[in-house]
């Protein structure tokens, strides 16, 4: 039970970390934050993601390009592009290190207003920084886990964040319902998004990339929403309006 509860756990605030920070904020620019606060999401990233930390700079680019080239060859995650969800994971995994390991030429509009701390990223991206957290995570496992089905889970725990990325970026280009008619395949996976803190609502977010609330219906309730506003209350961030960082281009 202790090692259910502890997947749980660290499924929700390793989401948390990634459509917070390194989505909304990174990636879209939905609102702002200081420095000093900066520094503290990306421990907080680092923490609760593990094994499968994610750079918050890498991933805005990332994240910007699929915005702008969805759908294309230039997209870092279409199932347009690959056979199957793992081939696509693998595609991801790779334009992301092309990206860390400065081997990729990125477009100038694709790298403006990034959260930057490049000591940090180094350590965090580091093999002795990943195979610790698997070290940590197997340890657990060993001293939790009640059954040996347990161990199934996890795989799932030291690749989370490529799991998290699947879901959407495979399943809710393939599957759902549509909101707004896009020029690219986004849908929204899930009518009400239990699952992935308002990431589900793809479609809403292709037409909208930097509203801070992904819902758009009377039944899509997003999560965050009620945290990002009052995170603002409490003046860890400052809300803003903005027209979004990346627009989608034409095919």
């Amino acid at each position: 039970m202790a090692i259910v509860v502890f997947f749980i756990a660290l499924w929700y605030t390793s989401l948390f970390s990634q459509t917070f920070f390194q989505h909304r904020y990174a990636a879209h620019g939905a609102f702002k934050m200081s420095k000093n606060w900066e520094k503290v999401f990306f421990i907080i990233a680092y923490i609760t993601q593990g094994s499968s930390y994610m750079s918050p700079r890498a991933y805005a680019i990332m994240h910007r390009y699929h915005h702008a080239y969805t759908d294309t060859d230039k997209d870092p995650h279409s199932p347009s592009f690959s056979s199957n969800v793992f081939s696509m994971m693998w595609r991801t995994r790779t334009f992301y290190q092309d990206i860390i390991q400065g081997r990729m030429v990125v477009e100038d509009r694709f790298s403006k207003n990034l959260p930057e701390w490049p000591a940090f990223d180094r350590f965090a991206n580091g093999p002795v920084s990943r195979i610790l957290w698997v070290v940590l995570y197997t340890a657990l496992f060993i001293w939790l886990a009640t059954s040996a089905w347990l161990f199934l889970l996890l795989p799932v725990v030291i690749t989370m964040g490529a799991f998290h990325g699947a879901i959407v970026n495979w399943f809710a280009h393939k599957y759902g319902y549509i909101n707004f008619k896009l020029k690219n395949t986004s849908m929204n996976l899930l009518f009400i998004d239990f699952l992935m803190l308002g990431e589900s609502y793809h479609n809403n977010h292709h037409k909208h990339p930097s509203a801070i609330n992904f819902g758009d219906r009377w039944h899509e309730i997003d999560p965050m929403y009620p945290v990002i506003r009052l995170l603002a209350w409490m003046r860890v961030i400052e809300l803003k309006k903005l027209e979004p960082v990346v627009q989608s281009v034409a095919k």
